[in-house]
C-alpha cells in the first residue's frame, strides 16, 4: 500500500465524491518541474488536470507546502503550447522506489497562461461543444 503524507485521507471500500471548483480531466502530459529555491529541473507527467491544479507523477520527493515551478506542455491543433505556473504541493504519495504522485494547486499563473490552459481543458469536454 502506498504511503501518503498529511493532506490526504485514505478511503477504502467507499466511493467518495468531492465537490470541486473545476472539473478534472485524465491527462498524460509532460511537465517540467523545479523547486522555486533550486534550479535543478526534472521531468514528470500529469495524471490529471483542472483549471486549479494537477496531479503529477515524478521521481523526486517534495514536502507538503513546497512551491514548485511547473511548465506543462500540450498540443492545441498543430501547435505545441506550454503553460508556466508556480504551484504548491498539497499532498504527496510514495508509489515505489523513487516514484511519487503529488497533488498540486496553482498559486501563481499569468492571465495569458490561465486562458491557454482553460481553453485547452474546455475543448476536451464534450459538454463544451
Amino acid at each position: 500500500m502506498a504511503n501518503r503524507e498529511k493532506g490526504v485521507k485514505n478511503h477504502f471500500g467507499v466511493a467518495k465524491f468531492e465537490e470541486r471548483a473545476h472539473p478534472r480531466f485524465l491527462l498524460n502530459l509532460p511537465v517540467e518541474y523545479y523547486p522555486a529555491s533550486y534550479d535543478k529541473r526534472g521531468m514528470g507527467h500529469t495524471l490529471n488536470a483542472s483549471e486549479g491544479g494537477l496531479i503529477i507523477h515524478l521521481r523526486r520527493h517534495f514536502q507538503v507546502g513546497d512551491l514548485l515551478n511547473l511548465k506543462l506542455f500540450f498540443s492545441a491543433g498543430p501547435d505545441l503550447n506550454s503553460v508556466e505556473t508556480v504551484s504548491r504541493v498539497m499532498w504527496t504519495e510514495k508509489l515505489k522506489d523513487a516514484e511519487y504522485r503529488c497533488g498540486m494547486k496553482f498559486v501563481d499563473i499569468s492571465p495569458e497562461d490561465k486562458d491557454k490552459l482553460t481553453s485547452f481543458l474546455r475543448n476536451l469536454s464534450p459538454l463544451a461543444n
